[in-house]
């Protein structure tokens, strides 16, 4: 039986890529920074994802076959910065290497590119060519947006429209977005650990809807009677900060925002994934927004 590693399984979508691990016979490891949040009947075996002990990290990779990857870094917080994510992934893929592993698929971002003006994007590109230059064979899936299961960004966008009498959107949010359902990106990202030669393909669903347009299908779902106004775009990471505080959370942040404003997150590319945002959203409106999900909360503390 093969046995594979996944970074996060505990989490979001390294949590999808175990379940769809698990489900076709795979016997899986995860390494994590939270092992303490292990279910108690869980199958999957438990290691530290400590990059600090690159010693150890080699040690609980041996044996396995293929690396899924899914650590990044959101945004900078305390002394994890995107750049300390590059430096903590280049550890990990060494490791990898130096315990044999035969396939390593990293979940990357849309639109990667080392000259980007958001170190998002450029860490993610660094991280991409690192992974190129290390002779292991590999696949990189670029989604730009999650959704489904317990994701945060529709879910919290349900919550504040069930709450706030108005809704802000920056400029005219005619900027599209190409999310793909956190299900089919860990579907993808086991056909590409099935596959034999390195490539790099983007992670997206069927629909392309404008921001506007997402929230306004958000908006219909769970029976809003917010009014979805024009904000102008630099007011929006503001507004976001003072809601944010509120919250005792990060809700979006200024890169966040201005790359999606940007047109990065959505591709022209085929898609990968075959569930549609649109039809989603219609059908798990009854759930949406219930409870808001604290990102800090879920990484920090």
């Amino acid at each position: 039986m093969q046995t594979d590693v996944v970074t996060g399984a505990f989490g979001y979508s390294g949590a999808a890529i175990a379940r769809e691990l698990l489900a076709a016979g795979h016997q899986v490891r995860t390494l994590t920074g939270h092992p303490g949040r292990a279910p108690a009947d869980t199958e999957i075996d438990a290691r530290p994802l400590d990059f600090a002990d690159a010693n150890g990290l080699e040690r609980d990779l041996r044996g396995a076959h293929t690396l899924y990857n899914t650590y990044w870094v959101r945004f900078a917080h305390g002394g994890e910065t995107h750049a300390t994510a590059v430096a903590n992934s280049r550890v990990l893929f060494a490791a990898a290497a130096r315990a044999g592993i035969q396939r390593i698929v990293h979940v990357s971002i849309t639109h990667a590119d080392p000259t980007s003006a958001y170190p998002y994007f450029s860490g993610k590109a660094a991280v991409e060519a690192y992974l190129r230059d290390l002779g292991v064979p590999h696949a990189i899936a670029r989604p730009s947006i999650l959704f489904g299961g317990n994701g945060v960004l529709l879910n919290n966008i349900a919550w504040l429209l069930r709450r706030l009498p108005i809704f802000a959107v920056g400029g005219r949010g005619d900027y599209r977005v190409r999310p793909i359902h956190v299900d089919d990106l860990a579907r993808l990202c086991l056909q590409l650990g099935g596959r034999p030669d390195s490539v790099t393909v983007d992670a997206v669903g069927p629909d392309s809807p404008t921001f506007r347009d997402m929230v306004l299908a958000i908006r219909a779902a769970v029976g809003s009677r917010a009014l979805v106004v024009a904000a102008p775009g630099w007011a929006i990471p503001p507004l976001s900060t003072i809601l944010g505080a509120a919250l005792h959370d990060v809700v979006l942040t200024r890169e966040e925002y201005r790359a999606m404003a940007d047109g990065l997150a959505d591709s022209d590319a085929p898609p990968t994934g075959s569930t549609s945002l649109i039809e989603w959203i219609a059908g798990h409106g009854h759930e949406l927004g219930r409870s808001y999900a604290n990102e800090l909360t879920r990484h920090y503390r």
